[in-house]
């Protein structure tokens, strides 16, 4: 960066230093004494202090040669002088001793005197440097003034830097020179006024005078009332316009504050450089006028380049950044002295290439030689630092005012330049490149700027005959610049060829990758290197560019590092007393704050007598600590003092004087002020204050400290610490990030509070960026604990200081230090709870790097044990010793390691002897997965015992053992001999599954099993408890797999199955034992598969009371299935009965009452998951199943109750002429039925030769006496009573004497049928039996063509016992069911009964 003007708060400053120099050399001091002790590296200091000493110093005085006398002479003249000396001598002692004492007198007054003039300099300096806000010390007033009088304003204002007044006129700024000689504004020794010289009515108003520095602004505001003498005229026309000289803008007083910095941008990104400005007077429609350069070349507005000028602020944004944006770049401000300038460097890298190992951009694209069909198009090569070597160019155009661009080579052009051809006259065109690689095609480069293609007379042209690339660049070198910058030069190439410029390039030192410094070509050999690492060191290299491209690097520059550039140290300052004991004074003083690039490695010391201008060396040998004894004072004496620092550059600036101090022992009780305040560990919102002891103690020893903090500029100081500290150091918290502090120590013995002490100097609350902390650690290989720290901060004379408690460690035999670079560590040699503490460590030559870190004793120990894992390694194991039985019965042991190498050796231990791979043990390992195993083919009842294995893998070891005894080892024998045996049996046929169960989605229960190694000829068979078991489908062993179904399973199913596999081969037995827990395994997964498929519950009624049904694909009554009332489980009873078919289960409620409504569920447990269906038997549901239920039980009463034909009757009766018959039957109902005989459907009456009786009401026959073959045909009985009846026929054949006896001839079937009655309508379903009801399917009515036999009512069930015992005590057959029932027989389980359909 540049800078040419020095803003006006920076003018006073360096005046003031030339003041104080030359105040500081006197009359008296010979230029050559002064050097003469103090030499100096530094030409510049020396020949300025010499300069100066020899211009202020007054001429010798010369003694003058005296005349010789002779003997006599000298006699007389002694004579002479002795009387008269003799007579005056009392008058002379006597004005001597007057003298004397006024002299003493005046001295004294003039000491006094000066030590108030000097403390009150003292003050002013101070205050000078504390920054403070504008304050008024004098306001402005009001004034009532005539017209046409002036009016004087005027106030005093004070802050530091100085304020800058602005005046104003209800609330507009008032410009001189918008009313020639109406205003003044004045400002002569801080007094700042403005003068109204001709005041008009029209200047009534309020007035304010606003004063603004860097830290605020302060207002003072008074009334100016101006009055008109009654009876005179308008003494002005305020309707005119007062004519205004035009403003220019170098008129105004502007000064730049914050400015712009070496900035650095990527390609296709934006940035703007800001400069703020304080312009005086700030008027917002005039703003400075301000230009921007680039390389010295005028910039203009335009879409890439954007500015702006106003609001206290100059700014240029290039929304568009490219690598020909990368520059020099320059604002300059015309201002009322001239002009004033800031130059930074903007540096622009390449974006991300489109394609990796891509080249860069091409930049400086321009045409040349314009003509009416063609151009040259030229520019420059980006620079190529780790990338593949550019093999040529593209080059586009597009018509202005299209985006479509058009490639004008077919091949890349390897040279910076083509000319391309076919334009069309007077069209306009901009063109771009992109270089090309092995590995892509470049980003384009920025268009050109528009070409017309005419016939031009004048256009700039390509010149050049030399071919080629220039020459290498010359000797590089490198030197400190600043602490992020290095200044590079280098010698220009011998053979140029129309050089466009350098590209330079950078590395680490120590590295391989070269970075590079600019993209854009430089054309000058010394070029300034940005945005480097403090402290790291650097190597550089240089190449030339034209347009064939780049030139062979040059040779490598010196590796250097970044520093500052060597110079003298800044001056000391902060010049303190610490103890006085009346002959000698303690000083002590505070650093440089700018070392000069190296070390301050010594201080000289010069005092004077306040009242004299003559400075005397104290120390000519170097004093190395910023703390020293004066000695050989004078007691009463006020003396001054002032320090000069030395580095390798020379002796630096003295400091200032010091205050007078009065070389007076100290005697009071209370401590001496506390000195040498510095920081450490500075954040946003902490930091570590630490100071050093007063040299002076009092009358006691020090016992503590208390500390006061104030913000910068206030004088309100908070006592930090409540009590005393007993140390030197104190940690602030609570800070306000980026707010600054300053901060004072004061010392308390027994005696009380001491001096406070100079105060600190003021410190921002703001870490430095890139700060770290101290790192605790153990070392992966040693398995030392330390503590680390890298530095983000470095420079060459850097030491890190390391220190326990904030007392500096030094050597140590518990510690010891070791640096690289910008990291140190602090190893402990043996650390235990002694080390456990603070530890702090500051880098020195720096802006205050530093850090901190307590040890805990819980930190430490998690670090000795990490440490002790280190030094004695033991290998990780994923799996210790563990055995596995193998097929064959061989016994593998083993265990894996996390990692081991290729080195690793190992050995197995039984019990306590090693053994060895050899007959029936295999030992091996592998490395990548950290196996390693032993394999045992024969294991017995001799391997029983302790397993051991040992590893060593480098210094790491690992140990692990197996205790195979007792039933450990006897399950191990027993698995390896079932494995032999195993292996023994799969030689011939065998199951490779042995039998297992499923079932399927029909609930058919299979016996499964998996056969392997078989032939054709190979049988199976199977058995239950010994019985064979011949399925329906013969087994096929070559599918490789058997079943056997067990349909409807249930209880019955019970017992031991077996499976047999055998040929010649051998034989193989499976066996599965369905009891105990497999059985219910398997009713359980038939619940979950019936569960799964169970419908809702269904409704039946039956005449013995309402049943409820739940379908599903298969019930048993093992199933765990619960019937739940209203939540309450149910139990079967003669009231409830439970119960089921192989399709469904079913609840039924005899004789339902009112109590029996409500909710009605079923849960089908599976063991795992709970089928739940219900049914809400209340309100509607229940009063039409119980109607229902009514009719039904009323039919069934009919049916049981009905008049019938028990037996006793044939269906055909042959019988020869005149024999008598007798056709005699039992009826049964209740009430007693009627009987009626019919002979082909014609009612017979009881006659002599056909007699019809009845008897008991239930026995009723027909007797035929002497039959003849009249009386063959069809006769018939209808019993019947009030419920129904009965009709059953008999066909009779009377043949003659002697004849063959005819076989029976029936027309068609004869079954009885049923005679009509009153009974009610036939029920829905059928009735259940008394056991096991089952329902029965209604049949269908027979044809009366057919005449069947058929009941009354035709669909009405009956139960499986048809002949129900009568209530009378009318005697019945055991078992009275009649030869020809009407009635099928109850069907069996598994035939479907008529169910409604399912939801």
């Amino acid at each position: 960066m540049a800078s040419k003007v020095t803003p006006w708060y920076k003018k006073k400053r360096v005046s003031q230093v030339k003041t104080d120099y030359a105040y500081d050399h006197t009359k008296c001091v010979c230029a050559k004494q002064q050097t003469a002790v103090r030499t100096s590296s530094s030409k510049s200091v020396s020949q300025v202090q010499a300069q100066a000493t020899v211009a202020m110093a007054e001429p010798a005085y010369t003694i003058p040669a005296f005349r010789q006398r002779t003997a006599d002479e000298g006699t007389e003249e002694y004579q002479r002088v002795s009387t008269k000396v003799g007579k005056g001598l009392t008058v002379i002692q006597e004005e001597l001793h007057r003298m004397r004492v006024a002299t003493k007198a005046q001295v004294d007054s003039i000491a006094i005197q000066r030590e108030v003039r000097n403390m009150m300099y003292k003050k002013t300096d101070v205050l000078d440097d504390i920054p403070k806000l504008p304050d008024f010390l004098v306001a402005l007033r009001p004034h009532t003034v005539w017209e046409k009088t002036p009016v004087k304003l005027f106030c005093t204002v004070q802050g530091n830097p100085r304020p800058i007044v602005k005046w104003y006129k209800g609330g507009v700024p008032v410009d001189p020179l918008t009313a020639p000689g109406k205003y003044k504004i004045e400002n002569k020794y801080g007094v700042h006024s403005l003068i109204i010289s001709r005041c008009a009515v029209s200047d009534t108003a309020e007035y304010s005078a606003v004063a603004t520095n860097l830290h605020g602004t302060a207002t003072s505001k008074a009334t100016v009332t101006v009055k008109r003498a009654s009876g005179s005229g308008e003494s002005c026309q305020l309707g005119l316009v007062p004519h205004l000289t035009e403003i220019h803008p170098s008129k105004l007083e502007v000064s730049m504050l914050d400015r712009f910095f070496v900035s650095f941008g990527v390609e296709g990104g934006s940035i703007s450089l800001v400069c703020t400005l304080v312009v005086v007077p700030d008027l917002p429609n005039l703003p400075p006028l301000a230009q921007w350069y680039r390389d010295d070349k005028l910039l203009k507005p335009s879409k890439l380049a954007e500015m702006s000028v106003g609001g206290g602020a100059a700014r240029l944004t290039l929304p568009h950044l490219a690598k020909d944006d990368e520059g020099l770049y320059t604002l300059r401000i015309f201002t009322k002295d001239g002009t004033t300038e800031h130059s930074a460097y903007l540096f622009v890298s390449d974006a991300d290439p489109s394609a990796p190992g891509a080249p860069g951009a091409p930049l400086s694209v321009k045409a040349y030689d314009i003509n009416a069909d063609y151009v040259l198009v030229a520019w420059k090569p980006p620079n190529t630092v780790n990338e593949v070597a550019i093999t040529g160019y593209f080059v586009d155009r597009c018509e202005s005012g299209s985006d479509t661009w058009v490639q004008c080579n077919d091949a890349p052009v390897k040279v910076c330049k083509y000319p391309v051809h076919g334009l069309k006259v007077g069209h306009s065109y901009h063109f771009r490149v992109r270089a090309v690689n092995s590995a892509g095609i470049s980003r384009p480069s920025r268009k050109s700027d528009k070409v017309t293609a005419l016939d031009a007379a004048e256009s700039e042209r390509l010149q050049g005959t030399d071919e080629g690339v220039p020459s290498a660049p010359g000797q590089v070198v490198a030197t400190r610049n600043t602490k992020s910058s290095v200044f590079v030069q280098w010698d220009a190439p011998k053979h140029l060829k129309k050089l466009m410029g350098y590209y330079i390039d950078g590395r680490i030192a120590g590295s391989k990758e070269w970075f590079p410094c600019n993209h854009k070509p430089f054309k000058h050999t010394r070029f300034v290197v940005h945005g480097l690492i403090p402290g790291e060191s650097y190597t550089f290299r240089v190449q030339a560019v034209n347009v064939y491209g780049l030139s062979e690097e040059s040779q490598e520059s010196s590796s250097i590092t970044v520093e500052p550039a060597l110079a003298t140290p800044s001056a000391p300052f902060g010049i303190t007393l610490l103890s006085c004991d009346g002959s000698s004074m303690t000083l002590a003083w505070k650093s440089p704050k700018h070392c000069g690039g190296s070390k301050v490695n010594a201080y000289y010391i010069d005092k004077r007598n306040a009242d004299s201008l003559v400075w005397k060396e104290v120390n000519l040998a170097a004093v190395t600590e910023r703390i020293c004894t004066v000695d050989n004072l004078t007691e009463g004496t006020f003396y001054e003092f002032k320090v000069q620092a030395a580095n390798m550059a020379g002796v630096g600036v003295p400091s200032a004087p010091s205050a007078p101090m009065k070389c007076e022992a100290w005697t009071m009780e209370e401590p001496g002020p506390a000195y040498d305040l510095s920081f450490s560990e500075v954040r946003g919102q902490s930091l570590v204050l630490l100071w050093k002891a007063p040299v002076y103690t009092g009358a006691s020893a020090v016992t503590g400290y208390l500390v006061d903090m104030a913000k910068k500029g206030s004088s309100e100081f908070v006592t930090l610490t409540q009590e005393a500290v007993n140390r030197r150091y104190l940690q602030v918290t609570g800070l306000k990030e980026g707010e600054t502090y300053v901060f004072r120590v004061r010392s308390v013995n027994a005696a009380g509070v001491g001096k406070p002490s100079q105060l600190s100097e003021p410190i921002c609350a703001k870490a430095l960026p890139g700060t770290q902390e101290i790192v605790a650690g153990v070392d992966e290989e040693t398995g030392d604990v330390f503590l680390s720290f890298e530095a983000c901060e470095i420079c060459e004379m850097s030491k890190f200081v390391w220190s326990k408690n904030y007392k500096a460690i030094g050597e140590c035999p518990r510690v010891a230090t070791t640096d690289k670079g910008r990291t140190s560590r602090l190893t402990f040699s043996s650390p235990n709870k002694d080390d456990l503490g603070s530890y702090s460590v500051v880098v020195t030559d720096t802006d205050g790097v530093s850090a901190s870190h307590t040890l805990t004793e819980d930190a430490l120990n998690t670090m000795l044990e990490l440490s002790y894992a280190i030094r004695h390694p033991i290998i990780p194991l994923k799996h210790g010793l563990n055995y596995e039985v193998l097929e064959k019965g061989h016994v593998r042991f083993w265990l894996q390691a996390v990692k081991l190498s290729s080195s690793v050796s190992y050995r197995f231990i039984v019990n306590d002897k090693e053994v060895t791979s050899g007959e029936g043990i295999k030992i091996s390992h592998d490395v990548a997965t950290g196996v390693i195993q032993m394999t045992v083919d024969h294991f017995t009842r001799a391997n029983e015992g302790t397993y051991t294995v040992q590893i060593h893998d480098g210094k790491a070891k690992a140990q692990s053992s197996l205790v195979l005894v007792g039933d450990v080892f006897k399950a191990a024998l027993k698995e390896a001999e079932f494995q032999r045996k195993e292996h023994i049996r799969k030689q011939g046929p065998h199951f490779s599954e042995y039998l297992y169960f499923t079932v399927t989605e029909d609930c058919t229960v299979m016996l499964a099993c998996k056969v392997a190694n078989v032939k054709k000829e190979t049988s199976f068979h199977w058995y239950k408890e010994d019985d064979e078991i011949v399925p329906e489908t013969p087994p096929n062993v070559m599918s490789g797999a058997c079943s056997l179904p067990i349909p409807l399973f249930s209880r019955k199913d019970h017992g031991i199955y077996k499976a047999v596999l055998s040929d010649d081969r051998g034989k193989d037995t499976s066996v599965f034992d369905i009891s105990g827990q497999v059985f219910d395994d398997i009713i359980n997964a038939l619940a979950k598969n019936a569960g799964a498929s169970a419908s809702e519950l269904v409704l039946q009624c039956t005449p013995e009371g309402i049943r409820l049904q739940c379908y599903m694909n298969y019930y048993t009554e093992e199933m765990k299935t619960i019937w739940k009332h209203k939540e309450s489980k149910i139990a079967s009873s003669e009231k409830m009965r439970i119960g089921g078919t192989a399709e469904m289960a079913w609840m039924q409620i005899c004789d339902p009452s009112d109590k029996e409504k409500g909710n009605y569920s079923i849960e089908i447990s599976d063991g795992v998951q709970t089928h739940t269906r219900s049914f809400d038997l209340s309100g509607q549901a229940y009063t039409d199943a119980y109607e229902e239920y009514l009719r039904l039980k009323a039919a069934a009463f009919a049916e049981k109750n009905r008049g019938r034909v028990v037996g006793g009757l044939p269906d055909v009766v042959t019988i020869m002429e005149a024999k008598s018959l007798s056709l005699t039957c039992t009826v049964w109902g209740e009430p007693t039925p009627e009987v009626t005989w019919f002979k082909n459907e014609q009612e017979v009456a009881s006659t002599e030769h056909t007699k019809v009786t009845f008897e008991g009401g239930k026995f009723a026959s027909l007797v035929i006496t002497k039959v003849t073959p009249e009386d063959s045909g069809k006769y018939s009985i209808n019993v019947r009573n009030k419920y129904g009846g009965e009709f059953v026929e008999i066909t009779v054949s009377v043949y003659k004497q002697g004849e063959q006896i005819p076989e029976p001839k029936l027309g068609h079937p004869k079954t009885p049928a049923a005679t009509p009655a009153s009974t009610p309508v036939p029920p829905k379903s059928p009735a259940p039996p008394s056991k096991t009801p089952t329902p029965v399917p209604p049949k269908a009515q027979t044809p009366a063509s057919m005449r069947s036999q058929a009941s009354t009512p035709a669909s009405t069930p009956i139960p499986k016992s048809p002949t129900p015992v009568p209530k009378s005590p009318t005697p019945t057959p055991k078992s009275p069911t009649p030869s020809r029932s009407a009635k099928s027989p109850t069907p069996p389980r598994f035939m479907k009964s008529p169910t409604p359909p399912r939801k």
